[in-house]
């Protein structure tokens, strides 16, 4: 029997042994077998990650934050049994400062792509969206059709580090680009005419064009491009995945997402909340940084 129990414990030790050498083998970090969501749970906290912008994450008029991925985070956390925290991040940093384990998820209506994929873990989709061109009326007068925009003498902005810059270039090739760090300088610059137009998602479009009318249009109803939405994680980290995309299936299921996409989504009820005063605006963006 002592001689089994030290075949057994032989046969672990190298079973240990192969793993940690193939782990380390294929250069997975120090914390690839942790669990941020059992971290989570002993820390009675949920550390979120976010950019800012509509109606994935916005300012209230009282200076709080609303939006569909803070309704998916405050639900996760709810469910998990732990208080939510925001940190918001530049967009381009947001990845590292999840690597660098500033936060522990990104829910923030990031855009699976093949590069991101190589640094972060996606979980299932949560969203899809559509991708619109918006273009400024005066300078486009002659440009009716989408495939008119494919042209060496035409700039289309987007912001720096959006998961819609691939997908105008793959539709627009021949088009400049112009990249600009936050949604509102898009949009100046194409209000502006600065730029001939802008990439916009789903709900932006429609904000856009609202707000200038007489300035701004909309090429086509139809999208150029579509793109899915996922939550992100830290590479290696199986049993957090595990959870999010199960979570992402239970709340699929019983109608609670669906609820929620089609309010941010799909309706403008949340218009009226969204701050405009600028010292709230700023209050707000500086409190969550």
């Amino acid at each position: 029997m002592q001689r089994k129990h030290v075949a057994c414990g032989l046969v672990v030790a190298v079973l240990i042994g192969g793993l940690s050498s193939r782990v380390m083998a294929q250069g997975f970090p120090w914390w690839a077998f942790d669990s941020v969501i059992e971290e989570v749970q002993a820390r009675g906290k949920l550390r979120v990650g976010l950019g800012m912008f509509e109606p994935w994450s916005v300012c209230n008029a009282e200076g709080e934050l609303i939006g569909f991925g803070i309704d998916v985070a405050a639900k996760v956390a709810e469910d998990v049994g732990v208080e939510v925290e925001f940190a918001r991040t530049n967009w381009s940093y947001i990845i590292p400062s999840l690597i660098a384990e500033d936060f522990d998820v990104i829910i923030s209506g990031m855009v699976i792509l093949p590069e991101r994929n190589l640094k972060v873990n996606f979980t299932s989709p949560y969203n899809s969206t559509g991708i619109y061109l918006v273009a400024n009326t005066d300078q486009t007068a002659e440009l009716e059709t989408l495939a008119d925009f494919n042209s060496s003498s035409v700039t289309i902005a987007t912001r720096r580090g959006s998961a819609s810059i691939p997908a105008v270039g793959n539709v627009f090739p021949d088009a400049m680009l112009v990249h600009f760090d936050t949604n509102n300088a898009v949009l100046e610059a194409v209000a502006t005419g600065r730029v001939h137009a802008a990439a916009a998602f789903a709900t932006t479009r429609t904000t856009w064009v609202e707000a200038s009318p007489e300035t701004l249009h909309l090429v086509s109803e139809e999208p150029f491009a579509s793109l899915v939405q996922a939550i992100a994680v830290r590479k290696g980290d199986l049993d957090t995945l595990n959870f999010f995309n199960g979570w992402i299936a239970a709340r699929n299921a019983d109608g609670w997402l669906d609820q929620r996409r089609r309010y941010w989504f799909e309706t403008r009820e949340w218009a009226d909340q969204v701050a405009t005063d600028p010292d709230i605006i700023a209050e707000c963006d500086e409190s969550f940084q």
